[in-house]
């Protein structure tokens, strides 16, 4: 994909329809002077709702909508007639889209599944018609409900990628080689630092014919917290990941000072992060001998797994593989759904009959028109 085709930060206004009013309709007809109420309820306003689509990779088709609107509920009629509902926008993103409040910050959706939809802002109710008013006592209400207002509200949709294994390390760590080599993936390679401009993913074939999905981000560096080189901005790709495979080059001068320093700016980020299970790669080992292999490793931190590799000689590629497997599914077996979703799933799953569910208390009288 091309870099400048890669976005993974939009900010959209979405507005939902109002409801449409109830009807205050009295029945009239031949022979029957004072046939009573028979106002219609109003129609729901339209929901913004988003929909997951597996063929997305990038908001993209969203960077130039700024303004999403749905439309109003129409009021209802005689006859017991309700009003037709609003338009509802669907708004197709890539799974791993989070949706959160953009003042309060707060996450009000997550899209992890195809076809998964979620209500981002929900269509005012219709107001109820002046029939449901009628009693023993008043057999002749002429008022009824408006409908409610629909929601104006800035929302900032942000793009994880959804992937087992993240790629952590200094810029010219080997991160794109290694994904080009275990995967089909093409991402650019090149004798210069940040070669690497937008995350890339790549899906790593596994014995049995089983695979597991690996993202490359690109390289950070120290003070990356502070904005230096491309900053933090791409961290977020990984916090779904079920374990980060940091990548330190063999002829680092001080790879464990690395590794710390590496440590350092994902805490800054996330201190999350630093729960996750973590995997030591030592690259361009075929540089190395046994001996100073030897050295190296006692100097590695005793309490992540690591292994030397070679990606241009594949040296220890499969046992990599075999690693990073038994992490995967490590993870997967302590938190089986990781992942968090809004509220609004379960709500905005449900049939518009629940929506259109009300308690039945009695209406307040600014609520007549």
């Amino acid at each position: 994909m091309a870099s400048n085709n890669f976005i993974d930060y939009v900010k959209i206004c979405c507005r939902s329809g109002r409801g449409g009013a109830g009807s205050h309709h009295m029945f009239r007809a031949k022979g029957r002077p004072m046939g009573g109420p028979d106002g219609g309820d109003g129609g729901r306003g339209g929901h913004v709702i988003l929909r997951g689509n597996k063929q997305l990779w990038t908001l993209l088709h969203l960077q130039y909508k700024k303004h999403v609107i749905a439309g109003h509920g129409e009021g209802g009629g005689e006859n017991l007639r309700t009003g037709a509902q609003g338009e509802d926008i669907i708004l197709d993103v890539p799974l791993g889209t989070i949706a959160r409040d953009a003042e309060t910050g707060e996450i009000r959706a997550e899209i992890t599944e195809d076809g998964q939809k979620i209500i981002l802002t929900p269509g005012g109710r219709g107001g109820w018609g002046n029939d449901h008013f009628k009693s023993s006592t008043n057999q002749a209400p002429t008022y009824a409900q408006p409908g409610e207002p629909g929601q104006e509200v800035w929302n900032v949709l942000e793009l994880k990628l959804l992937a087992d294994v993240g790629l952590v390390g200094f810029p010219n760590a080997g991160k794109s080689t290694l994904l080009s080599v275990v995967s089909a993936a093409t991402p650019k390679i090149a004798d210069y630092a940040f070669t690497t401009l937008v995350p890339n993913l790549g899906v790593v074939g596994y014995r049995d014919y089983q695979s597991f999905v690996m993202a490359d981000i690109p390289g950070i560096i120290e003070g990356a917290a502070e904005g230096k080189g491309l900053g933090l901005r791409f961290l977020r790709h990984i916090e779904r990941n079920a374990t980060l495979l940091f990548m330190i080059a063999a002829d680092s001068p001080d790879i464990a000072a690395e590794y710390q320093i590496l440590l350092n700016e994902l805490e800054q980020f996330n201190p999350d992060l630093l729960d996750k299970r973590r995997v030591l790669a030592i690259t361009k080992s075929d540089m190395l001998d046994e001996e100073l292999e030897a050295e190296i490793t006692a100097t590695l931190p005793a309490d992540v797994p690591h292994v030397f590799i070679s990606s241009i000689t594949q040296k220890n590629i499969q046992q990599l593989k075999d690693l990073l497997w038994q992490q995967i599914q490590d993870a997967r077996r302590d938190d089986p759904k990781p992942l968090r979703h809004s509220i609004w799933v379960q709500k905005g799953s449900q049939d518009d009959a629940e929506e259109e569910e009300v308690d039945g208390e009695e209406p307040s009288e600014d609520q007549f028109d």
